[in-house]
């Protein structure tokens, strides 16, 4: 991870670099960087630009972040679509809105498209871009903690069906990530908590010494204290980045970020898009991912201890919804993008704090005994 030299006058505090050879791109993290326009301009290579973004995000943003791309310079002329909010709508017909608005607006092959909002909004532009005429180039600007420590970071983009979560899109990376860690005051406390679900997930799954720190910081971090929150985005960056770097398209690594999101995106499916936030699933996810490990004989019972903990602390949920049967885990593990030759393969804890393996190496019983022990047969 390079920290890559800046302006004395400007507000970045860290620049995270994903290394890609030529499509690298940095990730720029500080309070206020949307009122730096040079941040957003110098990524922007032809005269149009469409802004992404959705009904809640809009009213306290968009004007800002058309400013940033137009000031002090009068070619450059954005255009704007506005999406309904929320996981319910990350689909196809969503999609054709910003397609419909692109071709109206007559964008080129040279246009660049801005996600402005959170990880649905991010991953929806970034798929859209990566389809509209084969390929055009885009920023992220994420305004949630999820967005900023994972989905708008490595290029994953796409939109879900209605039969489970993420299952059409492409590996797309943008041309920057834009973190305004000042976007995190108008988050609602839920969406907060949901982000550290995943901020939890590199700890566990490869920086032991972060989840150390975490456990120490948790309550800094649900208060909103800016340091702790901007430590907790740029090493989640900085992991995040080592990984993606290391295997872009997911053949292995890059799988391990996806602990508790096996069980994690079923409850999202099995439950409805939406109903709950995509960390809280994650959070519930983890802990049946830990319960499996333990059943394994992989880890020991304190790690489960400090899972729960954390989790709880955070205000997360630690088990399904009462709905959730065997039955919907099972349909919705089915047709999971981890499936390889029908295998359902898994990421597991398994040694000390930070270390996991991503198989389909174990014992089925273990996975059964999990299912039952958090759900109604």
């Amino acid at each position: 991870m390079e920290e890559m030299p800046r302006k004395a006058d400007s507000k970045v505090s860290t620049i995270v670099e994903v290394d890609l050879g030529n499509r690298s791109y940095p990730i720029y993290i500080g309070s206020g960087l949307l009122d730096e326009p040079d941040l957003l301009q110098r990524h922007v290579h032809g005269k149009r630009v469409l802004v992404v973004t959705n009904t809640t995000i809009a009213p306290l943003y968009l004007d800002k972040v058309i400013k940033a791309l137009t000031h002090g310079n009068s070619n450059i002329s954005v255009e704007s679509v506005i999406l309904p909010d929320g996981e319910a709508y990350k689909n196809m017909e969503t999609l054709m809105k910003v397609f419909d608005k692109a071709i109206e607006s007559r964008m080129d092959r040279r246009c660049t498209f801005v996600a402005l909002g959170g990880g649905v909004i991010g991953d929806m532009c970034g798929f859209a871009a990566a389809a509209f005429l084969r390929g055009v180039n885009f920023i992220q600007i994420p305004t949630t903690l999820m967005a900023q420590v994972d989905s708008s970071v490595g290029g994953k983009t796409g939109i879900n069906h209605p039969l489970g979560k993420n299952l059409i899109g492409a590996f797309y990376q943008p041309q920057s990530v834009l973190i305004d860690t000042d976007t995190l005051n108008t988050l609602p406390d839920r969406e907060l908590a949901s982000g550290i679900a995943e901020v939890v997930k590199y700890g566990l799954i490869r920086d032991a010494e972060f989840f150390e720190w975490q456990e120490k910081n948790m309550q800094a971090l649900l208060d909103r204290d800016p340091s702790a929150l901007a430590y907790a985005i740029k090493r989640s960056c900085e992991n995040k980045a080592e990984v993606v770097a290391l295997d872009e398209k997911e053949s292995g690594l890059r799988a391990t970020l996806n602990l508790g999101h096996t069980f994690g995106h079923a409850i999202e499916t099995g439950f409805g898009y939406g109903r709950w936030l995509h960390g809280e699933a994650v959070a519930a996810g983890m802990v049946m991912a830990v319960d499996m490990s333990h059943r394994l004989g992989w880890i020991d019972d304190t790690i489960v201890k400090r899972v729960l903990n954390i989790l709880q602390q955070a205000k997360l949920p630690t088990t399904p919804p009462e709905m959730m049967t065997v039955e919907k885990f099972k349909t919705a593990a089915a047709v999971d993008k981890k499936v390889a030759d029908g295998l359902l393969r898994l990421i597991l804890l398994k040694g000390p704090l930070g270390n996991c393996v991503f198989t389909g190496n174990y014992d089925r019983k273990a996975l059964a005994d999990t299912l039952h022990a958090f759900c109604k047969s």
